[in-house]
Formats: C-alpha cells, sequence, structure tokens
C-alpha cells in the first residue's frame, strides 16, 4: 500500500528543487482547458523552454514555505500548473500570453524570475520584450561599428608610430646640423678681449745703466807723514 505522506513530501521536494533549479517560474490557472489544449499548451512552453507541470496548492505552499519564493502563496487560489523555465523567461511569458490569447481560459497569474515575485502585470510586460537571443544581436549591432572604428585605429598604429619615430628622428637630425652651423658663426661673432689698461712696467733704466759702467778702482790711503 502506498504512503500517501510519503508521495506528498516526494512532490514537496520537487517543487521546491525545481524552483531553485529554474531561471524563473510563471504560475497559471487552467480552469476549462481541455486535455487537449493542455497538451497543445505544453508542446509550446516546451519548444519556448518551459515545462508545465500542475501542483497541488497546499503542497506548493509548504515548499515555498520560509523561503524566497514565499510572496507567491497569494497567487495559489484556483487550480494552478507552472511552467518551470531553463533560459529565457520572456520567451515563455509570450508563448502563455500568446496561448492566452486564443484560449481565455489559460490565465497568468505571475510568477518568479530569481527571488522576486512578478505580478501578472508583470508577466505581460516581461511578455512584450524581445527574446534574448533578438537582445544580444541588438547588443551586438549596437557595437559593431565602434568594434570596427576600435579596429582600424588598433592597426593603423604600429604605421602610425613608425612615422612618428622617423619624424621625430629627422628633426633632431635637423636640430643638430643647425646647432653645428652656429656654432663657427657664434665663434666669429665673439670680440677679441681688449688689451689691458694698465701697461707693463718699463725695465729700471739707472739701475741698467749702473750695472754696466764699470767697478771703481780701490784707491790705498794715504800714508800720514811725520810717523
Amino acid at each position: 500500500m502506498d504512503n500517501p505522506r510519503a508521495e506528498k513530501v516526494a512532490v514537496v521536494d520537487e517543487v521546491r528543487e525545481r524552483l531553485a533549479a529554474s531561471d524563473g517560474a510563471v504560475l497559471t490557472e487552467y480552469r476549462g482547458l481541455t486535455v487537449a489544449e493542455l497538451a497543445e499548451l505544453r508542446r509550446e512552453l516546451t519548444a519556448a523552454g518551459g515545462d508545465y507541470k500542475i501542483y497541488k496548492n497546499t503542497l506548493v505552499r509548504l515548499a515555498v514555505a520560509d523561503g524566497p519564493q514565499a510572496p507567491i502563496s497569494d497567487l495559489l487560489t484556483g487550480p494552478t500548473a507552472i511552467a518551470f523555465v531553463q533560459g529565457d523567461v520572456s520567451a515563455v511569458a509570450k508563448a502563455l500570453r500568446d496561448f492566452a490569447k486564443a484560449n481565455p481560459n489559460l490565465i497568468v497569474k505571475g510568477g518568479i524570475v530569481g527571488t522576486g515575485v512578478l505580478s501578472a502585470s508583470d508577466m505581460g510586460i516581461l511578455a512584450d520584450l524581445p527574446s534574448r537571443d533578438t537582445l544580444l544581436a541588438q547588443f551586438a549591432g549596437a557595437l559593431s561599428a565602434p568594434l570596427q572604428t576600435l579596429a582600424g585605429l588598433v592597426q593603423a598604429l604600429p604605421c602610425n608610430l613608425a612615422y612618428g619615430l622617423s619624424a621625430l628622428i629627422d628633426q633632431r637630425r635637423s636640430e643638430g646640423g643647425a646647432e653645428a652651423e652656429a656654432a663657427p658663426a657664434a665663434a666669429a661673432e665673439t670680440p677679441e678681449a681688449p688689451p689691458s689698461e694698465t701697461p707693463e712696467a718699463p725695465p729700471d733704466e739707472t739701475a741698467q745703466a749702473e750695472s754696466d759702467e764699470p767697478a771703481p778702482a780701490e784707491t790705498a790711503e794715504p800714508e800720514s807723514a811725520g810717523e
């Protein structure tokens, strides 16, 4: 005999794990949909990246109790099915909106993206967004022109650098030649130092004359007479 309690625990654990592992989840009320319509809805959601599962509200409340998804308990009224999303939440929201247009019995109640709870109107806004692939393509297109410009600048950088170095070398050479030509001209323009205003002292003519005269002969003193 099956254990109803064990089955309920298993379902609670399943809901909790799937909510934690999903990129988002959308809660719907499916009252009035036929089996064929539910099968068609599942096929469309699978193509959009969603997995549509029906659970009892009491078990879902147990699964989200005391967790970040607890606020969705207010959405658990009437027959509830959850579309678990792996990937683009907006694509699943769009598929649900388009299906609901043709099948008014499907009602989108709200959803979860990360730990944020979205209302039914929030899900409508999310459904109007472009798909992730479209957004990425638009973003890449917006960046393509600047990237092409950047690539051209990077490619031209080595060439421009070579031209700049060549011009700098030529400038240094021309400056060096100008300095070499200016040096002799500067030397020619430099005036000679003026002669000293103080004349050198002439040689002492008196001293020279004295040195040229012969020394006087020695004279003997006369002897004193009468000695």
